[in-house]
């Protein structure tokens, strides 16, 4: 898995909660993920969907996966959202991502740094963020290397982190 993103980006505001992620009426009628990804903040900006491509960033206020612990990276990887970043996120949500494999980074300022439809390249290892659009770059906290969130994501998730250690030690 490369640790480096580049796409358009989608600004989202403060408080994006897990039922705008993924909404109730996909856990009533039991969705795939692919399913449910139809329905993908639906409520605060209906038609959204229809304009994501492949390789879209989400860029979060604060507070980004706020809510139910309810489990919403499924439905936004299928969309073809390669990464959140924001301001700040719940720290279930947080987890969850990185548990599902999928990357997030925690980015004080990045509301103030660009626009919506900007492409950003983000490269998670170092922590460097580049406005392409606007042709400025900022420095964050990177997800360290050898953190267990960093770990994970190389591993492709925690379900495959299980089973390469569970291999590597029956071998």
């Amino acid at each position: 898995m490369s640790f480096v993103f580049e796409g358009r980006i989608w600004i989202f505001g403060d408080d994006i909660n897990t039922d705008l992620l993924k909404p109730q009426i996909t856990r009533v009628r039991n969705m795939t993920d692919a399913e449910a990804a139809k329905y993908v903040m639906f409520a605060n900006r209906p038609g959204w969907v229809k304009k994501v491509k492949p390789g879209d960033i989400i860029v979060g206020g604060k507070n980004f996966g706020c809510g139910s612990s309810r489990f919403a990276i499924g439905p936004i990887k299928e969309l073809g959202i390669s990464c959140i970043i924001a301001e700040s996120m719940s720290r279930i949500f947080f987890r969850n991502a990185i548990n599902y494999g999928f990357p997030v980074l925690i980015t004080p300022g990045i509301t103030n740094f660009c626009q919506e439809g900007n492409i950003l390249r983000i490269n998670i290892i170092s922590g460097v963020i580049q406005n392409i659009t606007k042709q400025k770059e900022m420095n964050v906290e990177p997800l360290p290397e050898d953190s267990p969130p960093m770990q994970i994501l190389k591993a492709g998730g925690i379900l495959s982190q299980l089973k390469q250690e569970y291999m590597q030690k029956k071998s």
